[in-house]
This record gives C-alpha cells, structure tokens and sequence, in this order.
C-alpha cells in the first residue's frame, strides 16, 4: 500500500512541477514555431503514457495486493490483451513519429527565394561565408585549407572570387528574409544550434548538411555547439543578431571577400608548405613516406631532394625536381630498389604539385634558396593562428578566455600552478605551444592540445604574439 501512495504522489507532483514550473521556452524567433507543437505533442503522448502505467501499476498494488489464502491464477498468454497492448503500443509510437516526420520534411524543403549563407565550424569556433553578387558559391573542399584560406575555397574557381567570408563568430541576418544554412566541419562532428531559432543540425565532416528557417524578430541569440567536440566545446559559441535589411545589407558590403583575402595576404613560402602538409596528409602520402628518415613502405622524404636514387633496374640518378615531378605523376616510370611498386598515380593540378615539391624540398638541406616572404612573420603568424583555431581560446584584446589573451604575454611574467613563475619569451612560449601542460598558467585548465608545427610555423606564431605587445605598449602609453 506504501508503494501505491508514493505512485500517486509522483503522478500528482510531476503533473503540479509541469503545470507551475517557472523553466519553460522562450518564444520562438523564427518560422518554426511546428517545432514546438511537435514538442508538445511528444510531452502529451509521453506524459499520457506515464501516468496511465503508474495508475495501472497503483491498481494492481491494491487489487491484487496480498491476503490469506488468496492464490493467483497462472494465466501462460492472453491473445487479446496481447493485441491491445499491440495496438495501443503501436498507436503511439506513430503518434510520436508523425508531427517531427511532417515537420522535418517543411524543415528541408526550401524556399526558391531563400538566401544561402554557409556556416564552417572548426574546433572551437564558427565562421560563415555568403555568395558575392553572382548569387553562388565557389566550390570548397579539405584539401585547399591552409593558413592563407581557412574556408578551404577552390583557388581556381571562378564563382568564388566574390564569395563573402564573415570570421569571428558573428552571424547577421536580414528579418523576415528566408535563409537557406549550408553546414560544413572542418575538423569532427559539431551541430549548429540557435535556441530561440529552434533550429540544429548535424555538421558531419565531408557532408553538406542545410536547412532553412525565416528569422521573425529583431534581436541578437547565440550561437551553440550541441554536439561534443572536445575540450573547448562548451566555449564554441557565437552570435546571432537580426536586423533590418537595410542594415545588413550595409554590413554585408563591409565584409571582404575571398579575392580581397588573398590580395591581403599574398602567397608565402610558408603558407606553400603548409599548403604541402596539407596535401600531403588529405592525399595519403604520409602513410607510405616517413617525414623524420624513419623506414617505411615507401622512401622517406627526409634529405630526398637531391641525394642519388638507387633504381630497380641498375641505374642511379639525381632526386632533382624533375625526377619527383615523374615519380608523383608517373610512379611507375622508376621503381627505387628495396621498395616494391604500389604507388598509384596522382592527377594535381600544377598548384598542388608545387606545393608537395616545396614540402619535399625543404626537408633536405639542398633545398634551393626562396624568394622572400612577401607577408611579415607577424603577418604570417595571424593567419596561421586563425587556421589552427587559436584564436577559439586566446583572445587578443586582453578579454579573458579559456586561455590566457596574447596581448600583453609575450615579456610578461606568469604564475604557474606549482607555484613557480617564467618570463614569457620565446623559448616559453615554443614550450607552451609543443608542451602545452609541461607548466600549467594559474587559472587555467590544462586542456591545451598539443600542435604539430614546425620551427617557420613556430617563428610566426611567436612573431604574432610578440607584435601584440608591443601594440599592449603603445595602447598603454599614447605619448609620443
């Protein structure tokens, strides 16, 4: 009897916590308002459900309950009460289905005047990109990102010359305009998540999830990550903010484009290796050719250019440009001896051929000399640190963050948490990029990846965060 008491007591609370409950959803911003009575309708079923088993459980306590010389009969199966519960069950579960199904189909089909903005998401941060005035979008894809073009925009594609990129997390719409929201991830699974929008979805790598929504009040919401993407996923947030056409039509003019990024920041040889990492590993190559002279299934590319190349038919020959433009091209032209022939052929475009040439090259000290950087190391050292998403975790006008700002660091000194103090310079900072919890900085978490740079990535990174402190300086001191 005690047991039926609680029951009823928990039916009575969970219904009196629904109905007097002060938690409940903000109004919604846009069209979707179904997603709602979708919800609700859920909540209804379940909640129905809920208290139908409780009560039949309450019931069958009291009737059933224990006394003297009262036995149960053994019933082994009950084709009727079999197809109820069939019936019921099944009922119910369609009841479920039905509203997200309808409204998951309207959640895809867009409308034809709907505006595109796609949104990329990189761990920890958002960044979107608009079409230009040809009202398209250039072709995209993992193996053109590099420091000089994070979207990962096709170079070669004329529909994205105009393409309008927005970077720093901030996302502005026109009211009561259609939008289309193309999703795309850089790195692992995220999920663009707008509350009051009601709208999410998946952003599967190597997908192009979308959906579409009409945004119906003016304000400003945040942005959410609601799917787990490592250490930094609670601070992957951005906003939202929607405005009068007029207005984000003078804002959108403001933003640059994808031509203007690269005429901002010209071809370096530094962004052509990373450009060759990048290949490099998209390709396959580093999972036959070691980087550091290890042995492999395939000769390391450690001091490969210009040693003398042993071939399986006797012969030897210089390891020029030429002969590794043949081996890539046409890997079966000359098989080194000790290694057996299963490279397959490889069609790039003279971009990314010159890219994997310049990677090669410089791991080997006969390397010919390059032309000077046409951008700063500093320069350099921004590009790469939005790349690699630093900047998810650093900021850079002194705000706090999950990790400690860069303006000001570099000359600072910094407390540890075993006590300890080091002047922020550059050996430090290598250390706490390579070792980023050998010394942990007091009030911060030691969740910092390690980053796979090299000595010209790392040069640029702490040119970067010198030049912030000398702008620390001047903001500090006006004088002149």
């Amino acid at each position: 009897m005690a047991f039926a008491i609680v029951l009823i007591l928990l039916v009575i609370g969970s219904l009196l916590f629904h109905l007097l409950s002060p938690w409940q959803a903000t109004e919604a911003a846009s069209n979707w308002v179904s997603i709602d009575t979708a919800l609700l309708i859920t909540l209804l079923i379940t909640g129905l459900f809920f208290v139908a088993v409780c009560l039949f459980m309450v019931i069958a306590i009291i009737r059933f309950r224990h006394k003297a010389g009262r036995r149960a009969a053994y019933q082994p199966e009950s084709k009727k009460l079999e197809w109820w519960l069939f019936a019921v069950t099944s009922l119910g579960i369609v009841a479920l289905l039905a509203p997200g199904l309808v409204v998951y189909d309207d959640f895809v089909r867009v409308p034809q005047e709907a505006r595109e903005v796609e949104v990329v998401a990189q761990q920890w941060q958002w960044a979107y990109r608009f079409p230009g005035a040809d009202g398209r979008l250039g072709r995209s894809a993992i193996k053109w990102v590099e420091p000089r073009n994070p979207f990962g925009l096709d170079p070669g594609d004329p529909a994205g010359a105009d393409d309008v990129l927005v970077q720093g997390g901030e996302l502005r719409l026109p009211l009561d305009q259609p939008v289309k929201v193309l999703l795309r991830s850089k790195d692992v699974l995220h999920n663009f998540y707008v509350p009051q929008i009601r709208a999410k979805m998946d952003m599967v790598p190597g997908m192009v999830s979308y959906f579409w929504f009409t945004p119906t009040r003016l304000g400003s919401y945040e942005v959410l990550c609601a799917e787990y993407c490592g250490v930094a996923h609670f601070n992957m947030r951005g906003r939202l903010i929607v405005e009068e056409a007029e207005a984000f039509e003078q804002w959108l003019a403001g933003q640059p484009t994808f031509a203007q990024s690269l005429r901002a920041a010209p071809p370096s040889a530094a962004s052509l290796l990373d450009k060759g990492r990048q290949l490099a590993q998209n390709l396959g190559c580093l999972a036959c050719h070691s980087l550091d002279g290890s042995a492999n299934l395939a000769p390391t590319w450690q001091g490969l250019y210009g040693s003398t190349r042993q071939l399986a038919d006797g012969s030897s020959l210089q390891a020029d440009e030429a002969y590794l433009r043949e081996s890539i091209l046409a890997p079966q032209a000359k098989l080194v001896q000790g290694f057996p022939p299963v490279m397959v052929a490889y069609r790039l475009s003279e971009e990314e051929l010159a890219a994997l040439l310049a990677l090669i090259q410089s791991l080997s000290d006969k390397a010919p000399a390059t032309e000077h950087d046409a951008a700063s190391p500093a320069e350099q050292g921004r590009a790469l640190a939005a790349g690699l998403g630093c900047l998810a975790c650093h900021s850079l006008d002194g705000s706090a963050g999950i990790g400690p700002s860069w303006r000001g660091l570099y000359g600072s000194t910094r407390d540890f948490v075993d006590g300890s103090t080091a002047r922020a310079d550059a050996a430090y900072i290598e250390e706490a990029i390579r070792q980023p919890n050998a010394q942990v900085v007091q009030g911060y978490a030691a969740i910092m990846p390690v980053l796979a740079v090299d000595a010209a990535q790392l040069e640029a990174l702490t040119a970067f965060i010198a030049s912030l402190a000398a702008d620390a300086d001047e903001a500090a001191d006006p004088s002149p």
